[in-house]
């Protein structure tokens, strides 16, 4: 058509340099380093902006997503001590938004078809994820579910979801198994052999919600996944199972924590690294399309005082677990930390993703984040770095090594704390606790410190040294609480 023209001809193009002398101009003599660039927990120097020239050498660009339309699983889990009464709560969670169960059963010795049958009475599995942690007692889960039926149909040809056993992580978080490691090796390639036959079931969870909640930033909790996740590869393989068969057996599950940008670049650059990795067991099988990933909102920074303050967090980092390509999400109740949560915080956390998915429509866009010059930049730091660090840990022997070095903890507990000396210090803000608190605030009536404070796992004869998990406002808390205490005890001593 005659005079057709694209919209923005009339304006010439802006170099990334003449971007750069204008913000400077702009800062009237202020450093432009310490004024505009971030410097992030991992080490990395995050410029204020980003423009094409900066993605057009990047190794990793465009889209990592293999989720549908972008659509996610909201989940909820629920603790099983009577198989009837989770039944009934789970048939209302899946009428009011979720299409995700994760069953954490109470007492293993429980298990049983019987139960298993009132358990998942009136749940759709075509419809509904069914994750089970079942403390040692995977494989008859298993068992069960391979048996069941759902109405005419075998539960095997229908179920999706995970048994979520990861036996590295309780071996990190307590120190010991209860049995050897190299027999809780052949315990998961048995396992996974014998969920074979149930494709949609994932039979490993690499749990880097661990790393995460002890103080690992997005790089270290990356790589340390990766590393774990290597390490049962070779073991399984070793015993004969399939590389195809432990590539599909394995999910796993990252935090979502408060840096917005590179949480969101963190899942991303998973499926850079990952399919890097198994790739190497499975060539040109395209492992990276069978990655499932959780995920977990963080109890790192989460806080007792001002409470509420965590359901603004938490709405952030389902935020960005949704953006960043999770295929399914665990919102915790914003007082998961301090007591048992109740129906009320419960409700108010499952509304948080509902929010999201049916205001917000975040579930109708498959990867916003691609294309953003930012976000992949940060993506393209992230996996390079993780890879970096997870070629360290391989170089030194693997996980296993690394762990019974007391190389990961170490890592681990010097990020925690220096991030928590620089709480301490004001240089790093935790809003209600050491920014803007509430003198008038007394938690102390609704705090069980069984529950709020985490204490280091004491096995007899530890075979590495635990994984110490914390949060971040923790001696704070521990210290504003012992006055509480003390104002209390002299208000007592007044009245009398």
């Amino acid at each position: 058509m005659p005079g057709k023209h694209k919209l923005f001809d009339q304006f010439p193009p802006v170099t990334k340099e003449e971007w750069l002398e204008k913000i400077k101009s702009d800062l009237k003599g202020e450093d432009f380093e310490k004024r505009l660039v971030w410097k992030t927990d991992e080490g990395f120097s995050v410029m204020p902006f980003y423009t094409h020239e900066d993605t057009s050498e990047l190794k990793h660009t465009g889209r990592f997503l293999y989720r549908k339309e972008g659509r996610w699983r909201i989940r909820q889990d629920i603790s099983v001590t009577d198989y009837k009464e989770s039944n009934e709560k789970a048939n209302f969670l899946v009428k009011n938004g979720v299409d995700s169960i994760g069953f954490v059963i109470s007492d293993p010795d429980s298990i049983s078809i019987d139960n298993f049958k009132n358990l998942l009475r009136g749940i759709n599995c075509k419809e509904v994820e069914l994750n089970f942690l079942s403390n040692g007692k995977a494989r008859e889960i298993v068992d069960i579910l391979t048996n069941l039926e759902f109405g005419t149909q075998p539960y095997r040809e229908l179920l999706t979801g995970a048994v979520e056993a990861d036996p590295l992580g309780r071996l990190m978080l307590n120190g010991t198994l209860c049995i050897p490691v190299s027999d809780g090796f052949d315990y998961l390639a048995a396992l996974v052999k014998e969920s074979s036959p149930i494709h949609g079931l994932r039979a490993i969870q690499v749990n880097g919600s661990n790393f995460a909640n002890a103080g690992a930033d997005c790089v270290t909790e990356l790589a340390f996944s990766i590393s774990m996740a290597c390490e049962y590869l070779n073991q399984l393989t070793d015993r004969g199972v399939s590389p195809d068969l432990a590539v599909r057996k394995i999910r796993f599950s990252f935090a979502a924590g408060s840096t917005y940008f590179m949480e969101i670049a963190k899942l991303r650059a998973a499926r850079i690294v990952w399919p890097a990795v198994a790739d190497k067991f499975l060539p040109d099988n395209q492992a990276g399309q069978s990655m499932i990933i959780h995920s977990v909102t963080s109890r790192w920074n989460k806080t007792l005082f001002d409470p509420y303050v965590n359901l603004i967090r938490t709405q952030a980092e389902a935020m960005a677990a949704v953006l960043g390509g999770a295929d399914s999400v665990t919102v915790e109740p914003f007082d998961v930390v301090f007591r048992r949560p109740d129906e009320f915080s419960e409700r108010l956390a499952r509304n948080q993703q509902l929010l999201l998915k049916e205001e917000a429509f975040f579930d109708k866009v498959s990867d916003p984040s691609a294309g953003s010059w930012y976000i992949e930049n940060l993506t393209s730091l992230v996996a390079e770095n993780a890879w970096k660090l997870f070629v360290e840990i391989e170089e030194k022997g693997g996980f296993i090594s690394a762990l019974r070095a007391g190389t990961i903890q170490r890592m681990i507990h010097d990020e925690a704390e220096r991030q928590k000396s620089d709480a301490l210090s004001g240089h790093r803000h935790i809003l209600g606790t050491n920014l803007y608190p509430n003198p008038r605030e007394n938690m102390h009536p609704m705090a069980d410190e069984r529950i709020l404070f985490t204490r280091q796992a004491s096995a007899a004869n530890p075979e590495v040294e635990p994984l110490r998990i914390s949060r971040l406002a923790e001696e704070m808390e521990r210290h504003r609480l012992e006055t509480e205490k003390l104002e209390m005890k002299s208000n007592k001593l007044k009245i009398k």
